[in-house]
Formats: C-alpha cells, structure tokens, sequence
C-alpha cells in the first residue's frame, strides 16, 4: 500500500515548525529565516510531495505536532498501482484516482 499525507480538515495543509525543522534536516535543505507569519522565507510545504517517505515518517512520528495552523494531517493508504492526485475543498483534502476523458 502506498501512504499519502492530506489535511482532514478545513483550513488547508500545513506543517509545525517542529515537523518542518526535521523535514528540512532529514532533506539538508536550508528553509531560510523563520517569518513572523509562520513559515519560512525559502521552504514553502504546500509543495511538498505527500508521498515522500520522510513525510510521512514526520507525520507518523510527530501525531498532531506535525500540524501546521488550520492543518488536521492525515495518512490515508491507497493500492500501489493507483494514479492518485489530492483534491481539495476550502482547504479539507481527499485522495482521488485518475480516470481517463475524452471530448
């Protein structure tokens, strides 16, 4: 099964200072300066890949530490073989597959 972080609740994804100063060491990325607003200046987590393996160990380890303001993290598991994309409504996420269409 594959694992994929998503944000339960309304608001929107987010990770806590404590979650993103582990992923930015686990990953040797320098986030930059710590902003006032609760982000860093050169590490933005909305574009992180929610199926990266130290997320979710992140995630996993840290319980509701890991959330971010508004955030309610979740792991939800999906087969391997699917091709999955994150949907969103006002920020509260689900994991969705991948259909083909035609016009």
């Amino acid at each position: 099964m594959k694992k994929i972080v998503i944000n339960a609740c309304h608001g929107g994804f987010g990770l806590s200072q404590k979650a993103q100063d582990m992923y930015c060491v686990q990953k040797n990325i320098d986030p930059g300066k710590w902003e006032r607003w609760g982000y860093y200046s050169n590490f933005h987590t909305r574009e992180l890949c929610r199926d990266d393996p130290i997320l979710i160990e992140i995630v996993e380890k840290l319980g509701e530490e890991a959330n971010g303001d508004s955030a309610e993290l979740s792991i939800v598991e999906i087969p391997e073989d699917v091709n999955w994309y994150i949907e969103e409504y006002d920020g509260s996420e689900w994991v969705a597959e991948r259909h083909r269409t035609w016009r």
